[in-house]
């Protein structure tokens, strides 16, 4: 749980960071893991690619599927990019 202590005082600043588009590839409920093709992630200079991130909370995983478009906030700490928050997105 340390690891996440770090996330969670991110959390509170959580409605200033910017959203991201991106699109499921991959969901690994399992290992709270998830891999997106995502636009521009501007908080972390991030230019459009595809990779894998932590999940903070596993069970917003819940109800997405391969494919589907979202939109997500994501931050960097711990040497891994997390996703604080994701949602299915009408793109």
């Amino acid at each position: 749980m340390a690891q996440r202590e770090g996330l969670q005082r991110v959390n509170d600043d959580a409605a200033a960071l910017p959203w991201a588009t991106a699109e499921v590839r991959h969901i690994d409920k399992a290992a709270g893991k998830v891999a997106l093709k995502h636009g521009e992630i501007k908080n972390l200079d991030m230019p459009p690619m595809s990779m894998v991130f932590q999940i903070q909370n596993p069970s917003q995983l819940n109800g997405l599927h391969v494919g589907q478009k979202v939109r997500f906030q994501a931050v960097q700490g711990q040497g891994a990019y997390w996703v604080l928050k994701i949602e299915a997105s009408a793109l």
